[in-house]
């Protein structure tokens, strides 16, 4: 929101205008940094060489092999609809940052809104004094106006005869002088609210799976193993949001090309990369603290789903049909901390009927993604045939959507058959004294996977197929059903 100025801005000056955190909302070096790490996660190990040389130079190292989407980054748009008034009335406006002369060139040529864009070279780290120093040479010693959003612009501000800044903290404003012209745009708010919703805390739901083996082996009576699931539960809480936040850090460009996923606070810019960062580092911490008191069954399954969620982060994502896989792997592995954590066995049964459903969950995602930016781009094009395109980030098109159905539904139906098969097994005869009443489970179970593919088909279902079917309330009775035919059968 813009603010009331002290005195009138002298619109006359020449407006020079930094770009990390303050046009746009982000910062060129975190993204780059983030792209090759991406790229190649090796390069962690030739950073620290790189930084010794210099800011500088590690910067135009980084830049040089990576290629940023400019027109994919968030801009603070008030301000940015300020600029391209005050062009239009033809003041001289001048690009100048702290990151690599390249990218910065880059972007403003993409942006096409300055008169000159300027950006630090192999030498020169054009920051704080240093930045001061260009503008002055630029400007010849006259009067000018800067915008910017850090304490690294106090020198520039406290030269410069009009200050705007955009997107800082209030805490700046006391190093201000009062009696120049100001002007604040995009202000932000609280960021906690940002950050627990980075964290996706809804997902946590998908968690409860570790209490599913103590079900099923009816030792949810002895509290030790309860009390040692519950732990296990908060341990993968920390641990899945910290690879959220990872995940959503690694995918920033495919988020801002994705029709739902570009509103997430790190893609939008609207939760800057470092805090993302900070926030992982943390809530892994934590998690590895927690688990310290686990079983050591626990520990190697939470250690093996850590290791699986950053392949997949890195690159199994990318994988078609893998990608699948993964994820199944991922809920599988859940159900395998909690036997760990219970001190239980976990049934093969049950393992082959996770791996079997979340296969089958995990297209149902795909297909969801498919068929909604199907709508799209149809309405996109003005077309009555369906358009091509590939999903951002992913190994699936338009021609894959209905492999991938069958391919779901065929392992849907064989989650639905290993657990028909289960009520016949031996182990099963022992643990249920009427196994054939699971019988009415399988019907139940069938509707609920029916129900899901059918939203997802027709494009009607617009969310994770998993906290759809525990959401819905047809699901919700279904499975409510289920588990009291489960008592009955004990």
């Amino acid at each position: 929101m813009l603010t009331a100025t002290p005195t009138q801005p002298q619109s006359s000056l020449p407006l020079y205008v930094d770009l990390d955190g303050t046009l746009i909302k982000t910062d060129l070096l975190l993204e780059s940094l983030l792209l090759l790490l991406k790229k190649n996660p090796f390069y962690v190990f030739a950073l620290p060489f790189w930084l010794l040389a210099g800011r500088a130079r590690f910067k135009a190292k980084i830049a040089a092999r990576v290629s940023v989407s400019y027109e994919m980054l968030p801009l603070n748009s008030e301000f940015l609809s300020f600029l391209r008034s005050e062009k239009t009335k033809g003041r001289h406006l001048v690009l100048i940052s702290a990151s690599n002369e390249n990218m910065v060139a880059a972007f403003a040529h993409n942006l096409d809104l300055f008169d000159k864009a300027v950006g630090s070279d192999y030498h020169t780290n054009l920051k704080a004094n240093a930045k001061l120093q260009r503008i002055n040479e630029m400007n010849a010693n006259a009067p000018f106006a800067y915008a910017g959003n850090a304490s690294a612009d106090l020198p520039i501000w406290q030269q410069a005869q009009e200050i705007i800044r955009v997107n800082c903290s209030n805490s700046l404003a006391q190093d201000l002088a009062a009696n120049k012209p100001r002007q604040d745009f995009d202000m932000p708010g609280s960021r906690w609210p940002l950050l627990w919703q980075a964290m996706r805390p809804h997902q946590w739901l998908k968690n409860g799976l570790l209490f599913i083996p103590l079900l099923l082996a009816h030792q949810l009576d002895d509290m030790h193993a309860l009390q040692h699931a519950a732990i296990g539960f908060l341990c993968f809480c920390l641990l899945a949001s910290s690879v959220y936040l990872i995940n959503d850090l690694l995918d920033l460009e495919a988020d801002r090309r994705h029709t739902n996923k570009r509103s997430r606070p790190l893609a939008a810019g609207a939760l800057p990369i470092q805090h993302g960062a900070a926030a992982a580092v943390v809530l892994f911490t934590a998690a590895l603290l927690l688990a310290h008191l686990q079983p050591l069954a626990f520990v190697e399954a939470l250690g093996a789903y850590w290791l699986l969620t950053l392949c997949y982060s890195f690159l199994l994502k990318r994988i078609f049909l893998l990608d699948l896989f993964s994820l199944a792997s991922l809920y599988t592995l859940r159900l395998i901390a909690g036997a760990g954590a219970g001190s239980v066995v976990a049934s093969p049964w049950l393992l082959a009927f996770s791996m079997a459903l979340f296969f089958g969950l995990g297209a149902v995602k795909r297909v969801t993604e498919l068929v909604n930016k199907g709508e799209l781009e149809t309405e996109r094009i003005d077309s009555e045939q369906e358009a091509s395109f590939t999903l951002p980030g992913r190994a699936y098109s338009s021609q894959h959507r209905e492999l991938l159905i069958r391919l779901g539904t065929a392992a849907s139906a064989i989650a639905v058959l290993v657990f028909l098969l289960y009520i016949y097994a031996e182990e099963t005869m022992a643990l249920y004294s009427s196994p054939l009443i699971l019988w009415p489970i399988v019907g139940l179970l069938g509707l609920i996977l029916f129900r899901v593919w059918r939203f997802a088909i027709t494009g009607k279902l617009h969310e994770d197929p998993v906290l759809f079917a525990i959401s819905d309330h047809p699901s919700q009775i279904a499975t409510a059903l289920m588990f009291l035919v489960l008592w009955l059968a004990i």
